[in-house]
């Protein structure tokens, strides 16, 4: 009985609905670019404390400052996205400008040299930095809100997430290597000129790719009419009171949250890696040079075994959220890496370094199954408000959701900052650390993920949207707009 009630709430994905290949392919290079610049940025911002020396509580502050500007620019965004009225629609435009003045604001931004002030590269970094989130956002808000808008349906939602974070894993391939990059020898004089190169290609790349959906993608709802937003008195009105209903909606609300908990606990923890790697697992090396040669290396192949195994973590995910749920696939995936985060522990070997790679298979299942999920959730979501207001906020409801995603990034940032200080890391003294601060470093790296992953897991299973309740959702604003 319970496999026939399963088989008879399961829908096929009607012609209507599928997303076509070429469409699919141009919205995932916009993956391509978003991902590039949190990627490249994460790894190549270490360059700061261990290249230029800036104490590591101003590196962290760098991180968390810009966010605050987002929790404004993101939901303005957002609403400027649902309610532009184009020939070209109400996404495009914005994602094609967003794409290329962030690609060369992300160059300029690690445009650094030598013999400066450590408060001239904190100001610096932090301008260009605010400058390319800024209009960074033109780009990555209207982006995620126009694959929300893609389709109706409740699968195909999930294969556009699954498809466009497959190719977000690409940047992965290249990213955990800039570090040895940026310190080859043969290419460039030391790590603060190769940080300026680097910078200039992964904008170059940002523009590429970001500039593929602007070009190519069709807006399912580009066709709106003309809102009557009034005077700009009214405009705030409308505006606050969208960003309100959305953070009114408690299934939105968990999803927010869950993803604040898990991609936060994981930054926060990245945040500890490199250093454990360097300073811990390499404190035998003959010389500081020899550990950050050896360890960029272990982090490049770890990094890149952990975005092939991400890409079939999201491969899966698709195949089990198309037959047991969403969120039943969440309930499994999540697991999954707690047990890779605990094992760790155990990869931090000094004596066989690699050892590290047991874990990767298992991690990778956090990451590489929470955007493909949420973002296909968050969708239907939109679809729920649609039912309850008669308005289409996929910008509104993409830049909150987003901007607590940037929220983790920007307390990952500093509360690492602090926490390296808290816990005595001095990069002065190089392969001197302490012992104290070396464990700490450890603990916070598995113990943090682990911790925040159990509370999202709890989250979640107050999650309201069904696979059958999504349908009925769909079939209520089908009737309403006539096309049932």
């Amino acid at each position: 009985m319970g496999n026939a009630a399963h088989q008879a709430a399961h829908h096929v994905t009607a012609k209507e609905d599928r997303i076509s290949f070429f469409q699919k392919a141009a919205y995932s290079m916009g993956a391509f670019a978003n991902t590039a610049q949190s990627a490249f940025a994460g790894q190549m911002v270490m360059i700061l404390n261990l290249g230029l020396g800036i104490n590591p509580a101003l590196v962290g502050f760098i991180g968390f400052l810009p966010r605050i500007f987002d929790a404004v620019s993101d939901p303005v965004t957002g609403y400027f996205s649902d309610n532009l009225r184009t020939p070209w629609g109400r996404r495009r435009p914005l994602i094609l400008f967003g794409a290329i003045t962030g690609g060369i604001l992300f160059a300029l931004m690690f445009q650094l040299h030598k013999g400066h002030s450590e408060m001239f590269y904190f100001t610096y970094f932090l301008s260009f930095q605010l400058l390319f989130f800024i209009c960074f956002t033109c780009f990555s808000i209207p982006w995620i809100a126009l694959g929300y808008e893609m389709t109706p349906d409740y699968h195909e939602r999930t294969r556009l997430q699954a498809a466009s974070s497959f190719v977000g894993q690409l940047p992965w391939f290249i990213a955990p290597w800039s570090w040895p990059i940026m310190h080859n020898a043969a290419w460039f004089k030391d790590g603060v000129h190769g940080v300026r190169v680097l910078a200039i290609i992964i904008g170059a790349c940002l523009i590429f790719g970001g500039v593929f959906p602007a070009l190519f993608n069709k807006e399912h709802f580009g066709k709106l009419p003309k809102p009557d937003v009034g005077g700009a008195l009214n405009v705030m009105k409308k505006f606050f009171k969208g960003v309100g209903i959305a953070l009114q909606c408690w299934p939105f609300v968990k999803l927010c949250l869950a993803t604040l908990l898990i991609f936060g606990g994981f930054m926060l923890a990245s945040s500890f890696t490199a250093y454990i790697v360097f300073f811990y697992v390499y404190q035998g090396a003959a010389s500081i040079g020899e550990a950050y040669s050896k360890g960029g290396t272990l982090l490049g192949w770890y990094g890149s075994f952990s975005a092939l195994c991400s890409m079939g973590v999201i491969y899966l995910t698709a195949r089990f959220s198309a037959r047991i749920g969403k969120r039943n696939t969440f309930f499994i995936t999540i697991p999954l890496s707690i047990i890779g985060y605990a094992l760790k522990w155990i990869g931090y070997n000094p004596n066989n370094p690699y050892l590290l790679f047991i874990a990767a298979p298992f991690v990778t299942f956090g990451l590489g199954s929470l955007f493909t999920l949420m973002n296909s959730m968050v969708a239907d979501v939109c679809d729920l408000d649609e039912l309850n207001t008669g308005e289409r906020r996929e910008g509104t409801f993409s830049a909150v959701y987003w901007w607590m995603v940037k929220l983790g990034v920007a307390l990952a940032s500093l509360i690492a900052g602090v926490m390296f200080n808290v816990i005595g890391f001095k990069e002065s003294l190089g392969l001197g650390q302490s012992v104290n601060a070396l464990f700490w470093m450890r603990v916070c790296d598995v113990g943090i993920p682990i911790v925040t992953s159990l509370v999202a897991i709890f989250i979640i299973m107050r999650f309201e949207i069904s696979e059958e309740k999504a349908y009925d959702i769909r079939k209520q604003l089908e009737q309403r707009r006539g096309k049932a």
